[in-house]
């Protein structure tokens, strides 16, 4: 198995697009770099001087980032034992009542069990009540790009941050997420956000904050897309991407891991 994921792994170094912005050294010079090539990536300028004009480091972002890295060593039960208790089942099975019409549409357009996405629902935030991140998300992500230890994925992750201004899908006083700017109840990285969200209630934008119906098809379309459906579950022997290795990998949250991957159906 570790030889097929360093194989994976390598791939995705392959898959990720170069950057132009030099990481480390002076961080304003990098922000000049990454206001260039969101320009030419074609957002407003207005955008980009509104969104980082004055933008600093946050240390504390760094810091979290460090401490994350033993989330690798927990195992799936570990993990889903701080996670799961009978408050949150209890209130799941009231999440499938509450919204069985909505879960019943957006089962029919994206073939995911309404289960599969209440459970992703009440881990990631529960069920839109919990904590779903203070932290400025441009300010994060610029943070985590400057920093040279995964800068192509978090400047990726900066430009759709912009691109999700830009399509004004959220304002910036609004974009808001967690400490490696996860966006949302189900915690969407930008870039996630950007390919499989959906304006599932119909008001012209996606709203991952604060529209359930939008919450929860954008999270069966992210597994949709990913091969997750009715009938093909991931072959976690021999692909690595179960679902008991997703949380168990997941440096951040599980449905990061999902939208930041492209994932492989069982055959």
């Amino acid at each position: 198995m570790r030889k097929l994921l360093l194989a994976a792994s390598f791939c995705a170094v392959l898959a990720t697009p170069t950057y132009a912005a030099r990481c480390g050294g002076d961080f304003n010079s990098f922000v000049a770099a990454m206001s260039a090539e969101a320009q030419a990536a074609g957002v407003s300028p207005a955008v980009v001087s509104q969104a980082l004009s004055g933008v600093t480091p946050d240390p504390a972002v760094l810091t979290f980032d460090r401490r994350q890295r033993g989330t690798f060593n927990k195992t799936f039960e570990q993990y889903v034992a701080t996670r799961v208790g009978p408050g949150r089942i209890n209130m799941g099975r009231q999440m499938l009542q509450r919204h069985a019409s909505l879960l019943a549409r957006v089962e029919k357009r994206f073939g995911v069990p309404p289960e599969i996405i209440v459970a992703i629902w009440g881990l990631e935030s529960d069920y839109g009540k919990g904590d779903i991140g203070k932290m400025p998300v441009i300010r994060t992500l610029a943070t985590m790009a400057h920093d040279c230890r995964r800068t192509e994925l978090f400047q990726g992750e900066l430009l759709a941050a912009l691109k999700i201004v830009q399509r004004g899908d959220l304002p910036l006083r609004e974009l808001i997420g967690a400490f490696a700017g996860e966006i949302g109840q189900t915690q969407f990285l930008p870039s996630s956000y950007i390919k499989y969200g959906v304006d599932f209630d119909g008001d012209g934008h996606v709203d991952l904050r604060r529209s359930i119906p939008d919450v929860l098809a954008s999270t069966a379309n992210l597994l949709h897309v990913s091969g997750f459906r009715h009938g093909a579950p991931y072959n976690e022997g021999t692909s690595g991407t179960g679902p008991r290795s997703i949380a168990r990998r997941s440096a951040i949250s599980p449905i990061s891991w999902w939208g930041a991957r492209s994932l492989r159906r069982a055959q």
